[in-house]
């Protein structure tokens, strides 16, 4: 019998028996060599099989028996600190008769977008200012989501910010062409607006059109009310916008200033 029949049987009976008793001290193998190996010489080697030890070793799991804990694993802790922000990150809107959950940890970066500009005319109407150059990139990969909490988050503020008419100042050339949302994504959202907010809008100025917007409104005045086209007013300079409305309370972000500069240079 060679060696590694001892081993096997070593192990094997180390499995079937509960107690996993020592081998016969008297058991002894003559090797080839006539070299006799007695079970002194095996639990020298091979003491965690052969030999009973205090931290017993369990064959299910070969986990030791002694450093399993009896007690059930504790459950992560909700802090009133995560309670609280994610009581803050979303937001129930409602946009006609339908509500709607806004992310607000993922449009934070882009809440600038939107603005109060004061008011105007005698009847102390709001002026609301969209500003294209804090868009997201189309390159995000949460493009889409990003862009849909976006809006929710502009038509729902506008319900609490307009009470009655109002107009609309929008930046749109100085943002690249990266950041200005797909004819789609506009048409669906006009089509979400609240009747409301579609009938009291008295102005929406554009200011800095380019070619590109310009042709679209030209491709989508088939499917636009003539009573909102009528309201579209193109401004190609800031100095020309102050002929319009009081600029006293408009933030002007310093992308549309250069851009304005720009255009002024030429």
């Amino acid at each position: 019998m060679i060696i590694s029949s001892l081993f096997s049987g070593a192990y094997s009976g180390a499995a079937d028996s509960p107690n996993r008793k020592r081998l016969s001290a008297e058991l002894a193998l003559n090797l080839e060599d006539g070299t006799s190996i007695t079970t002194e010489v095996i639990d020298a080697a091979y003491p965690a099989v052969l030999t009973p030890s205090s931290t017993e070793m369990s064959w299910d799991d070969d986990t030791s028996m002694d450093k399993k804990s009896s007690k059930p694993e504790k459950i992560a802790e909700y802090t009133a600190r995560e309670e609280h922000e994610d009581r803050w990150r979303w937001r129930t809107v409602k946009i006609g008769d339908t509500e709607h959950m806004v992310d607000n940890k993922v449009i934070e970066p882009f809440k600038k977008v939107l603005s109060h500009g004061g008011y105007y005319g005698n009847t102390m109407n709001a002026v609301i200012v969209i500003a294209s150059c804090y868009l997201p990139e189309k390159s995000r990969k949460d493009y889409e989501y990003v862009m849909h909490n976006l809006f929710l988050y502009v038509v729902s503020s506008l319900e609490l910010l307009v009470a009655q008419d109002y107009i609309i100042v929008y930046f749109h050339g100085a943002a690249p062409r990266t950041k200005i949302p797909s004819l789609a994504w506009m048409k669906r959202c006009y089509q979400m607006i609240d009747r409301r907010l579609k009938k009291n809008l008295k102005g929406l100025y554009i200011i800095h059109p380019t070619g590109w917007l310009k042709t679209v409104i030209t491709f989508t005045r088939p499917f636009i009310s003539a009573k909102f086209y009528r309201k579209l007013k193109f401004i190609y300079k800031l100095s020309d916008l102050e002929k319009v409305i009081s600029m006293e309370y408009i933030y002007i972000p310093e992308e549309v200033q250069r851009f304005d500069d720009t255009k002024q240079e030429k």
